[in-house]
């Protein structure tokens, strides 16, 4: 009788659960997020920061310049520290005093270098925009690989920092607030 009883809690605990986390994590990175879309009052800038220093990135302090950039250029908040993380392990392999965690104009000898993180944040920001997105037949994250990457597998990374910047903000819930496509 214990045992029915036992299995019986875990599986209606179970029902409970999938269906909160399915219906939270149904967001789908590779659409990206329009920027307008998302409340002035939201917390994206502490889930970022607190993220990037989950990784212990030195972009960590500069969460409010990624969401500010992704605002101005209407990109998803998640996309750009999202392709660091692919490009750079989030800023901390970088060609020596570069600045550029994104690897932007980075193969052979040649290197992209930036002022600064700030400097590297509003550059690709806008050429994400004017480049790819702005082309208007690059509307997501694996349109914008096909041309942005050399490998096909970048698309699938980004999409993975993408949903680990969701999952993030779904295991810190009072952090956060729901995002909505």
């Amino acid at each position: 009788m214990k045992k029915n009883i036992f299995v019986l809690f875990f599986v209606i605990l179970s029902i409970f659960t999938s269906k909160v986390y399915a219906e939270n994590s149904a967001i789908p990175s590779a659409v990206l997020v329009d920027a307008r879309s998302l409340s002035l009052s939201d917390n994206r800038v502490k889930i970022l920061k607190e993220f990037l220093g989950s990784y212990n990135s030195p972009l960590a302090p500069l969460a409010q310049v990624f969401v500010e950039n992704a605002d101005i250029y209407n990109l998803d908040w998640r996309l750009v520290a999202a392709i660091s993380g692919v490009e750079s392990t989030f800023g901390q392999q970088i060609p020596a005093g570069s600045y550029n965690a994104w690897g932007w104009g980075v193969y052979g000898n040649h290197v992209t270098y930036f002022t600064s993180w700030t400097n590297g944040i509003e550059i690709i920001s806008k050429g994400l925009r004017e480049n790819y997105i702005g082309q208007g037949n690059q509307e997501n994250v694996y349109q914008i690989g096909a041309t942005y990457a050399a490998s096909p597998a970048w698309v699938f990374h980004v999409e993975y920092y993408m949903n680990r910047i969701n999952d993030f903000t779904l295991l810190n819930p009072q952090d956060s607030l729901s995002i909505s496509l």
